[in-house]
């Protein structure tokens, strides 16, 4: 590869992250271009007018940062799209009492789809973006998803919507550096973004949490309805179910007689479902819409490790797939936290295989039945 002749669009923020990733790619040789992407925002539930990731404060510091590498500089306007795929990704599915994550929709849709092909139609050869993750070969010449070097600040997790043809076309420059040199990288290249602290709300919700943004744009999820156990007692009244997630104890409002956590939303009569610990742990769950990074399924079940949550740490668990985009993972061990809408990715060392998002199991639906009976006895 000549890498003077290798052009590579670099997904610029006005970050700490994007902006190594940029000088990295300049000192290696590369033609860069930075470009940014100007995402929709919340601003009629009172929420900032810019979108969190493309301030024109981050927007100057993303401009003069090029500036200071000499590469050319664009903005994209992304809004549209990221309001379509990604927004109302996250209102729809909180309406259906999932808990979604929406980076996966946003690295589904928007950088690796949406701007990738804008890349491309630059004649870029490569989007490059600042993500902390590794691209490597196997031995029969297929793209791999790694771990990023930095275990704490791995991002494979929400990078596991991608497929071949992407990652043959992305670059991970700091996939392969700890964050805290990535820090004394920008430090030492004088970039303004050394010091930014690290964004770690949603980036569309401005200056309010998603219970106001939810409250605006989907009122019905928010509103009150019976807490109930999942063979029908009605113990109590919740304040909308987008403010609860699987596993929380506190904050239920209710008293009984051993621990309740929650254990179910159900969206069709707006009920809580709760119950004991004992209720709580699971040791399967079911994926949908699994993509598999190498392309394909396995063609038998295996073992592997899969986490449930970008936070939660790899458990032991056997797979087995029940076609090309659905999976059953059965756990060593019970897991508290299985909620759906977050995606279950599976892992064979630090390599990524592919995840699905996770959907009600049959029991759950159980469960939901047993309370649309106690929400009707209720109301």
């Amino acid at each position: 590869m000549n890498k003077e002749t290798t052009r590579v669009v670099v997904a610029m923020s006005g970050g700490v992250d994007s902006s190594v990733a940029a000088a990295l790619l300049v000192q290696e040789g590369y033609e860069v271009v930075g470009m940014m992407m100007r995402l929709w925002s919340d601003e009629a539930s009172g929420g900032a007018e810019h979108n969190r990731c493309c301030t024109p404060d981050q927007m100057q510091s993303a401009r003069r940062i090029a500036n200071r590498l000499g590469i050319p500089f664009y903005v994209l306007d992304t809004k549209d799209v990221f309001r379509e795929r990604v927004v109302q990704y996250f209102i729809d599915q909180h309406r259906d009492g999932f808990t979604p994550n929406p980076c996966l929709e946003c690295n589904r849709h928007i950088r690796f789809d949406w701007l990738l092909r804008h890349a491309l139609a630059l004649d870029a050869d490569y989007l490059a973006t600042g993500h902390y993750a590794r691209i490597a070969k196997n031995a029969a010449g297929g793209w791999l998803l790694k771990k990023g070097l930095d275990s704490s600040k791995d991002q494979s997790y929400v990078l596991s919507v991608m497929g071949q043809e992407q990652l043959s076309k992305t670059l991970f420059p700091v996939g392969e550096y700890p964050k805290a040199e990535v820090r004394r990288i920008a430090s030492e290249l004088v970039l303004d973004a050394a010091n930014r602290k690290d964004s770690q709300d949603l980036c569309f919700l401005g200056k309010n949490d998603y219970r106001d943004f939810l409250l605006t744009y989907a009122p019905e999820v928010m509103i009150r309805g019976p807490i109930v156990t999942s063979s029908g007692d009605v113990l109590g009244e919740h304040h909308g179910l987008s403010n609860y997630t699987i596993g929380q104890r506190k904050g239920l409002g209710i008293s009984f007689s051993e621990p309740l956590y929650v254990l179910a939303m159900n969206p069709f009569k707006n009920a809580l479902v709760v119950g004991t610990r004992a209720e709580l742990g699971r040791d399967q769950l079911e994926a949908a819409n699994f993509n598999w990074v190498s392309g394909a399924p396995p063609d038998a079940a295996f073992r592997a490790e899969v986490k449930i949550r970008y936070r939660s740490q790899p458990q032991m668990a056997e797979i087995r797939c029940l076609g090309k985009e659905r999976v059953w993972i059965a756990f060593d061990e019970p897991q508290r936290d299985i909620t759906p809408g977050q995606a279950a990715v599976v892992y064979q060392d630090d390599v990524c295989l592919g995840g699905g998002l996770i959907i009600k199991l049959e029991e759950e639906q159980d469960g939901l039945q047993a309370s649309e009976k106690a929400a009707d006895l209720a109301w």
